[in-house]
């Protein structure tokens, strides 16, 4: 950003917008294959449904999208944050979409990024706007209850910036349907009311706020992870980063960079193609860019523009355990080059059945007050192929944000 330009109050402290991104939220894409994808997400992965939105819940699927398969929405979650990951049907989500949000390369539906205030959203969006952002909506939507700007990137990729999504407590129930009252589709007075005073209400006036949709499973918990019973050897604690291909590198940094405020961790050239690894946090880097030149390169699916998905498990022995257990399950698993790999240490690809690869790391190496990267002569030496059976511990071993509540 150019340093004269003014300012803007963030909480208190001055900075180059009018918020901060804090973390990746969560992460959507769109499928062909629904029920394929299901599977892969929920009964392999170890994911758990919050919230199903239907389009035709009171009325007969129209004919026009009968041979669509599945057409509903699908809310997940690894944790207590509503969804990390929002799935719809690609073919439906295409034929209905009056924005032109939808193209045939881009099966990803947003990129959200938590803020640190509904101030900051609300500041945000009108920012964004004054300069000739490609703005979607702003408001709040229901399920989820997270107040939101959406905006498109360069190559049509749907972000958004949010703060405030429903938190799913010890008893796995998502708010009920009636307690959907407060969604806006415009920019809202400010200030609203908290949270608390909005559950307040919803028993004043009778509402069961215990009835909302709960996710079961019937799968055997017969994996001993680490003290824990699962029903498969590892359990997903966080979600990212995120490797998108891009067509204009320059103008996707303007985005991300200029508009969103990432910051430059790690460029890397990969058959003459300059990758650069961007972060939000301490995290050495929440979001790659790729030239789309490297996706054939890469062996990488040309049905959609998602360069990779990141999935953290617990430790380096899930790690390994989750390797083995998706390639016995029929899932194909390979390995990025490791010189795309800076930040990660060990990792793999592993494939959804509409060709996504999810990116499986067990750490990802961490950022100090001065900012900069540890120097590639110190990270650590993986041949590749090669799994050691135990790994020396690093000076950011298990550091990072740690995962809150039990694993299953």
């Amino acid at each position: 950003m150019d340093a004269s330009v003014e300012k803007c109050n963030v909480g208190g402290v001055l900075m180059d917008q009018p918020f901060k991104i804090r973390r990746l939220g969560h992460f959507g894409l769109n499928f062909l294959q629904m029920d394929d994808n299901l599977h892969f997400y929920l009964d392999l992965l170890g994911f758990m449904i919050t919230d199903v939105r239907d389009p035709f819940a009171d009325k007969e699927v129209p004919e026009a999208y009968k041979d669509f398969g599945d057409c509903r929405g699908y809310f997940m979650r690894y944790a207590s944050d509503h969804h990390a990951l929002a799935f719809y049907n690609h073919r439906y989500r295409f034929a209905t979409d009056t924005r032109g949000r939808c193209t045939d390369g881009v099966t990803i539906n947003q990129l959200t990024w938590q803020v640190g205030s509904l101030a900051e959203v609300m500041n945000g969006d009108t920012w964004l706007r004054e300069r000739q952002n490609n703005m979607v909506r702003v408001g709040r939507d229901m399920p989820g209850s997270n107040w939101h700007s959406y905006f498109m990137d360069p190559d049509m990729h749907q972000n958004e910036i949010y703060y405030g999504i429903e938190q799913i407590g010890w008893n796995g129930h998502s708010k009920p349907l009636t307690m959907h009252d407060r969604q806006f589709h415009e920019v809202p007075d400010l200030p609203q009311v908290s949270e608390y005073q909005e559950i307040q209400d919803a028993l004043a006036r009778g509402v069961d706020i215990q009835s909302g949709y709960r996710y079961t499973h019937d799968l055997p918990a017969t994996y001993d992870v680490q003290g824990t019973l699962l029903p498969r050897p590892f359990r997903i604690v966080k979600i990212g980063p995120i490797g998108l291909f891009v067509t204009n590198m320059t103008a996707s940094l303007d985005f991300y960079c200029g508009m969103l405020g990432f910051l430059i961790t790690e460029e890397v050239d990969y058959q003459g193609q300059r990758c650069v690894f961007l972060r939000n946090n301490t995290e050495h880097h929440s979001l790659v860019l790729y030239p789309i030149e490297l996706r054939e390169a890469l062996g990488l699916s040309d049905h959609t523009t998602t360069a990779g998905f990141g999935l953290q498990v617990a430790n380096y022995t899930q790690l390994k355990d989750a390797r083995a257990f998706l390639a016995e399950n029929g899932v194909r698993v390979t390995e990025m080059p490791l010189e795309l790999t800076p930040g990660l240490d060990y990792s793999f690809l592993a494939f959804d059945a509409d060709g996504h690869a999810m990116q499986f790391y067990c750490a990802m190496e961490q950022l100090g007050w001065d900012a900069k990267p540890r120097p590639a002569g110190q990270r650590r030496k993986i041949t590749p192929g090669v799994w050691p059976e135990t790994l020396d511990a690093q000076s950011d071993s298990y550091m990072g944000e740690p995962f809150l509540g039990p694993w299953g």
